[in-house]
């Protein structure tokens, strides 16, 4: 009697229970947080807070967070934190407008200064902690209060204006008099059908040499879904007045930054020393001036962003970026950061301040009162570094909840107990062989 054999239809579900939680768990969230608020604004105001308007304020007033978000990342990855950023911020900004209004140098110039000074700072900085092995945390503390100082005393406790188009770097929708609109939207599905083509030949690349890690129909949704999501916020954009300065400039920074992250060798560097940097070290990755190249390019990110809060708000200020650093160490964590290094990703963190700004907008338009939103904000980070834990010990097998004692080395309470158990098993029976 002979037997036939079948094969089984796959199940699209069964994708969903080796769905990297990790890479899309936080651009789920923020899709799920916007139609929420969308539902809420419908119900209770009869209002649309998914429209072009709203989306572009949520890129303008977070944009500062978001350049500081890209370089937290990768001091974050490379397992070091800096807690100097929104001061560092607010010294670049108030010398580049100094520059601009009393020295009277051209916008680029003015720019170009805040970049360098803060780059200049990332080599003090990166000297500490690179090459005395100061901890970043001390270092950055020090620099925190230090160009928080600096800051007042250059400005003399007042406030200097800037104007023109160095303005129009943090609100502006048109260069050198040319519409961003149109460009927005070719981009948009340009950048889609790249996305699309690169995937093909990546998958093909994987199905030939055996290692295609998803199945066809996980694959194809992710690939989908993406392209999707360029192709209606590009559209999005369109309808208002497209994508404005500042959207293009970190557009460009994520995707430099990703390049690097993903396909240099510093970017590789970067991974491993904060994954394990004696393992790293033995293996010939320069760790020091891995650091060291960490925090200069954190410092030049933060004069970056010095220029974009100066520009929004029209002036130099004292108190410009207070507490921008905790947004930004926050986004860091929301979008997927470790809270031990070695694991991130520059699209998460853009994620990540994305997540808190939509929060943010969100609940202004519902009117919430602020010490509410700040505690919410508070509440969505704690769950994002749990979700980090619990992701982890669910790699690895070990249940869903992590342990409450017998965590650390040495272990302690009942884990401890146990270990001192089987401490006393095994080596009779070693010595007994």
């Amino acid at each position: 009697m002979s037997t036939v054999q079948t094969t089984s239809r796959p199940n699209p579900f069964s994708a969903l229970k080796h769905l990297n939680l990790r890479s899309y768990g936080m651009i789920i969230a923020l899709v799920l947080i916007m139609l929420l608020f969308q539902v809420l604004n419908v119900t209770l105001q009869n209002e649309n807070f998914i429209t072009p308007l709203n989306l572009t304020n949520v890129i303008l007033q977070n944009s500062y967070i978001l350049i500081l978000a890209i370089g937290m990342m990768l001091v974050i990855v490379n397992g070091h934190i800096d807690l100097s950023v929104g001061s560092l911020l607010a010294f670049c900004g108030a010398v580049s407008a100094i520059a601009l209004s009393h020295w009277d140098l051209p916008w680029f110039l003015a720019v170009l200064i805040a970049i360098a000074l803060g780059a200049l700072v990332g080599v003090w900085q990166g000297f500490w902690i690179a090459y005395v092995r100061i901890p970043a945390f001390i270092v950055t503390l020090a620099g925190m209060l230090i160009f928080r100082g600096l800051t007042l005393k250059v400005l003399d406790a007042e406030t200097i204006g800037t104007r023109g188009t160095y303005n129009q770097l943090a609100s502006g929708y048109d260069v050198l008099g040319v519409d961003l609109r149109m460009p927005t939207l070719v981009v948009g599905i340009a950048g889609a059908a790249l996305y699309v083509l690169l995937q093909v030949r990546g998958r093909n690349r994987q199905l030939k040499a055996g290692i295609a890690g998803s199945s066809q129909f996980a694959w194809l949704a992710k690939v989908v879904a993406v392209a999707a999501v360029i192709v209606v916020a590009s559209y999005v954009f369109y309808s208002y007045k497209g994508l404005p300065i500042i959207g293009w400039i970190l557009l460009g920074l994520v995707l430099l930054y990703t390049f690097i992250a993903n396909r240099t060798v510093f970017g590789r560097h970067v991974y491993a020393g904060g994954g394990n940097e004696k393992a790293a070290l033995l293996s010939g990755v320069k760790t020091k001036k891995t650091t060291f190249w960490v925090f200069v390019n954190m410092g030049a990110l933060s004069g970056l962003a010095g220029v974009i809060v100066t520009a929004r708000l029209h002036a130099a200020t004292p108190g410009a970026g207070e507490m921008f650093e905790l947004n930004a160490i926050a986004s860091s964590f929301i979008g997927g950061a470790s809270v031990t290094g070695g694991v991130g990703t520059i699209i998460g963190a853009v994620i990540g301040g994305l997540v808190m700004g939509v929060l943010n907008q969100g609940m202004q338009v519902l009117g919430i009162a602020t010490d509410t939103v700040q505690i919410v904000l508070g509440l969505v980070v704690l769950a994002a570094v749990l979700f980090d834990v619990w992701n982890k010990k669910r790699a690895t097998g070990g249940g869903l909840m992590p342990p409450i004692v017998g965590t650390t080395p040495g272990g302690s309470g009942e884990a401890k107990s146990k270990g001192k158990e089987g401490s006393g098993k095994e080596p009779a029976k070693a010595g007994s062989s």
